[in-house]
């Protein structure tokens, strides 16, 4: 066959499982949470004020690393549970941590100036419409349907836990 005669064919779309959707979501949240972390060295004085010991106007220490080592541990996380927890707990937690995690997305245009006003403004853009995403596929998790009595197959038990 030549390219002329090739028959046309539809792409393959299988759909993805909440799960793989969620997963992903996390994945890109989290990239996007290092790359907008590494930029911001590129701003000037970071650097320095980094090896004066200041982050922002707070001092370096060792538990201001725990708190924001805790903090960005979250999504981290949430890449390995939204793969693994049973449905039921899992919609439950994708909706609570993305829910908590807006503010905090939000908080970090705090102290940006007008000259930094569109990286911080696209970067947490992109953070929030990740979060909406992720809100949106765990809220409208597809529910299965309770089959009981004679020639059904599912144990209810292990449906309820799924």
């Amino acid at each position: 066959m030549t390219a002329l005669t090739t028959p046309r064919t539809l792409l393959d779309g299988q759909p993805l499982s909440v799960r793989a959707k969620l997963t992903a979501a996390w994945t890109s949240f989290v990239f996007l949470y290092v790359y907008v972390d590494i930029l911001n060295f590129y701003k000037p004085g970071v650097i320095a004020g980094i090896t004066d010991g200041l982050i922002w106007r707070f001092d370096i220490s060792a538990t201001l690393l725990t708190i924001f080592l805790a903090s960005v541990s979250i999504p981290a996380v949430m890449v390995v549970l939204s793969m693994t927890l049973p449905a039921r707990v899992n919609r439950s937690l994708n909706l609570v941590v993305a829910s908590l995690l807006i503010p905090y997305s939000i908080f970090n245009e705090a102290g940006s100036t007008w000259e930094w006003a569109a990286f911080y403004a696209i970067s947490i853009a992109i953070e929030l419409l990740i979060l909406a995403f992720i809100l949106r596929t765990a809220w409208a998790w597809p529910r299965a349907a309770l089959t009981t009595g004679p020639g059904s197959t599912p144990d209810l038990a292990e449906t309820l836990r799924r």
